[in-house]
């Protein structure tokens, strides 16, 4: 049975081989011409990207194609880490184009150089694959600023950490450094869901002093005592938890009642000073806001992506999860792969490991680290009835 969406993965250690794989099985699957193909390859395939780019093109003729190297990659329910592997999705999603992105210093901040003002205004969303030693959050933040409306979501190329030791695809041509932002119709049903793997202890809290990224108080507490007080009233399997992944969310949306699950910005809790009780988080926190101490460990990511996804529907998906999650994290193959594809009822899945994942939480996007990424299709109305 064929249909708008497809996704292949191959293991097989010749690109050739792989390649051919995977182009074959998604032909076989998908349901006429795609828009947009995205490939993902690991690193023992990065030096022959260029050829494999060039068979997918010729083969499938995608209006648009992008991809990245990574450490591992996944389709379907399946992920397969640190080994050769090619995975390859294509859809027909409508109107869908690509820009290379590069940043220039322009005054206090940045300026984004190769897409413009009239190609954003016109995107709904957007899928932004970078470089590692791209300066992704600053992208992320001037998109914000200039179009507020535009969600963002994606990830960081993972093959290697340093400097060309990556590859993007856009088409014919490969790139080492930059970004690749996809930029979707404003008429195609996407939803994203942004699982950061923590659950949350203790109760919300008041910063009533801080200064940049040190917490001094915690509702008219030294914030080292209102972390310990949370920590006490843990049970064994909580403080167990707390040892392995201490962290502190803060909410974006200040202007919700009550705060739960995804409403909360979760970054690293980095140490803390006995002497004045401050405690360091990897990230500004300013007067006001209002934040609660989360434990990332494996049962708390798991739950948390089976719940964010519960009654989620769509026909395909892209996945963006961290390179620090699959075995590493949760001790056993095709963790987060098998619940989307399963979540979801559709095996139109892929996606990579990622370097840092973007996904917006409370109404923007950020830079994650830990996270799995999930962005979810649904075929444009105008293509949904055609053949």
């Amino acid at each position: 049975m064929t249909g708008p969406f497809a996704a292949a993965v191959s293991e097989h250690p010749l690109a050739t081989q792989a390649t051919g794989e995977v182009v074959g099985e998604v032909l076989e699957k998908l349901d006429g011409v795609p828009d947009l193909a995205v490939l993902f390859v690991t690193g023992p395939h990065r030096g022959v990207l260029e050829d494999i780019a060039s068979t997918v093109l010729q083969l499938l003729a995608p209006g648009t194609l992008v991809g990245a190297t990574a450490v591992s990659v996944l389709a379907g329910p399946q992920e397969v880490e640190e080994v050769p592997a090619v995975s390859l999705w294509a859809g027909r999603i409508g109107p869908t184009s690509a820009r290379h992105l590069d940043l220039v210093e322009q005054g206090e901040g940045y300026a984004l150089v190769g897409v413009s003002d009239e190609d954003l205004d016109a995107a709904g969303a957007a899928i932004l694959i970078a470089d590692p030693a791209f300066p992704t959050d600053a992208v992320i933040d001037a998109l914000h600023a200039s179009h507020p409306h535009l969600m963002v979501a994606g990830g960081v190329a993972s093959a290697g950490g340093g400097p060309g030791m990556n590859r993007l695809v856009l088409d014919d041509r490969l790139h080492d450094r930059g970004a690749v932002l996809v930029l979707l119709d404003r008429d195609l049903p996407v939803e994203v869901v942004v699982s950061q793997g923590c659950s949350p202890i203790g109760r919300p809290l008041t910063v009533t002093r801080s200064e940049r990224n040190m917490l001094l108080e915690l509702a008219g507490r030294p914030a080292l005592d209102r972390l310990q007080e949370t920590l006490a009233e843990l049970d064994d399997a909580g403080r167990s938890a707390a040892a392995s992944g201490l962290h502190l969310g803060r909410v974006v949306d200040e202007h919700l009642l009550d705060f739960g699950m995804g409403d909360f910005l979760v970054r690293n809790v980095l140490g803390a000073d006995q002497s004045n009780g401050a405690v360091a988080i990897g990230d500004l926190v300013e007067v006001g806001s209002t934040v609660q101490f989360h434990v990332r460990d494996a049962a708390s990511a798991d739950t948390e992506l089976r719940q964010l996804l519960d009654e989620r529907h769509g026909e395909s998906a892209l996945v963006f999860t961290c390179n620090g999650r699959g075995i590493r994290l949760f001790g056993e193959p095709d963790h987060d792969a098998s619940i989307i594809a399963e979540t979801l009822g559709t095996n139109a899945v892929a996606g990579m490991f990622c370097a840092g994942e973007v996904g917006p939480v409370g109404g923007r996007s950020f830079l994650h680290g830990f996270t799995a990424v999930t962005v979810i299709f649904r075929s444009p109305p105008s293509l949904r009835f055609l053949g």
